[in-house]
């Protein structure tokens, strides 16, 4: 692989992971344009906005949980193909209707029809997730996610999916049990890594001038 095609992947990659951080960005920004102050100088008059507190607050766990997977995945991508940006545009296009999902939420008050779909766009993300995340793990270098992790990794993601599932079902019937679920599924994401395994760091091929360096390098610290 020549120089000019490795810094062309790694190009292409840069450009992917920096539109999707943009993307997030802008997301993030419309949930806090959303939140309105009360006219009244009061702490009393801070009490009636606790629904925009509560589905603000989750959403905004959500969404920093979003990045930080995205952003560790991101580490083990060697080419932005035309598929995995594609489905990464899925995954962003979802995303970017929390800002909504989240004010209908607040405005119901959790209302029991609001937090059943809030759920069930928590489902359609985390299984667009779920497709570039073995998007992904098919460029990783085995040496770096060995199979065993790529195991975990699957079974956590299904896991998830599964309880944002019942958190849908059940927020249709108690909207508090709903979100109690959500909570539940997004503490498994609050490290990017799988429990009880680390996760090397990947290597992106090396140029031509790095690999005339490598052996003085190596010398250097041996020596």
């Amino acid at each position: 692989m020549s120089d000019m095609q490795i810094g062309e992947m790694q190009s292409n990659t840069d450009r992917l992971n920096n539109f999707s951080d943009a993307i997030i960005a802008v997301i993030i920004t419309l949930m806090v344009l959303e939140l309105k102050a009360p006219s009244v100088s009061s702490f009393a008059a801070l009490l009636p906005l606790w629904p925009e507190a509560v589905s603000y607050a989750l959403s905004y766990l959500f969404i920093a949980i979003i990045w930080i997977n995205h952003h560790h995945l991101m580490r083990f991508v060697m080419d932005a193909t035309p598929r995995l940006i594609w489905i990464n545009f899925a995954h962003l296009f979802l995303v970017a209707l929390v800002p909504f999902a989240t004010q209908w939420v607040a405005r119901t008050e959790l209302g029991s029809v609001a937090v059943c779909a809030y759920a069930a766009l928590f489902v359609c993300i985390d299984a667009a997730f779920l497709v570039f995340e073995r998007e992904v793990m098919s460029q990783a270098d085995c040496t770096a996610v060995p199979d065993s992790a790529k195991k975990l990794v699957r079974r956590r993601s299904l896991t998830t999916l599964g309880i944002f599932a019942a958190a849908s079902l059940s927020g249709y019937f108690v909207p508090a049990i709903g979100i109690a679920l959500i909570l539940v599924a997004l503490s498994f994401f609050l490290t990017p890594e799988v429990p009880g395994m680390k996760l090397a760091r990947p290597r992106r091929p090396m140029r031509s001038d790095e690999m005339e360096k490598a052996p003085e390098i190596n010398s250097a610290m041996t020596s």
